[in-house]
């Protein structure tokens, strides 16, 4: 489901078609072979790419709804190995959503966005909605809202720190605080 002019966002890291094709289907395979109770057959990467290590994020949709997201920011294994564990864990442990069920395989998209590593900063008007994803962190507390969210929902800059101010559990507003950091990022959404 594609809207009349979509905005792109974020970068393009340089992954081919077939580096991201390969990528979307070991997401799906992962779901499907979870879903269904059957073994993940050993696919080759295919690239070196995508077998460095990168945060990424797996987004499930259906129906033009979210239906799962989740993802891991610090690069700690290859990226495919990312892309599957990342991808099982959307369908079946985002707690705001139910388990994807057998019938549902058919009816979902998904979303990777690979992510650029997390950046410090101290000035807010750095921040560029459609480029940057956000992560506010304060002690225990904290969240992340990816690039396309901000564009998705045509927040502005304020808007963007505050929401995700509230994911990370911190009042509106708390980024104006001196003991809140703000990290950006960007992805390469696909």
């Amino acid at each position: 489901m594609e809207s009349e002019s979509p905005r792109k966002t974020g970068i393009d890291l340089g992954f081919s078609p077939e580096e991201k094709k390969l990528l979307h289907e070991l997401a799906y395979l992962a779901i499907r072979c979870r879903c269904l109770g059957e073994p993940m057959p050993d696919i080759a990467a295919g690239s070196e790419k995508l077998e460095k290590p990168r945060g990424a994020f797996v987004c499930i949709h259906k129906d033009g709804e979210l239906r799962g997201c989740i993802g891991m920011i610090e690069p700690r294994e290859p990226l495919r190995d990312t892309i599957r564990k990342m991808a099982v864990e959307a369908a079946f442990k985002d707690p705001r959503f139910c388990a994807v069920a057998p019938d549902e395989l058919d009816k979902i998209d998904i979303e990777i966005s690979v992510l650029t590593p997390l950046e410090l900063i101290d000035d807010p008007s750095e921040i560029e909605i459609g480029l940057h994803g956000l992560y506010v962190r304060r002690g225990f507390h904290a969240g992340l809202l990816l690039p396309q969210v901000a564009v998705e929902h045509e927040w502005d800059r304020k808007q963007f720190l505050d929401w995700t101010c509230a994911k990370a559990g911190l009042p509106k507003g708390a980024w104006k605080e001196p003991d809140v950091e703000v990290y950006v990022f960007s992805a390469d959404v696909f």
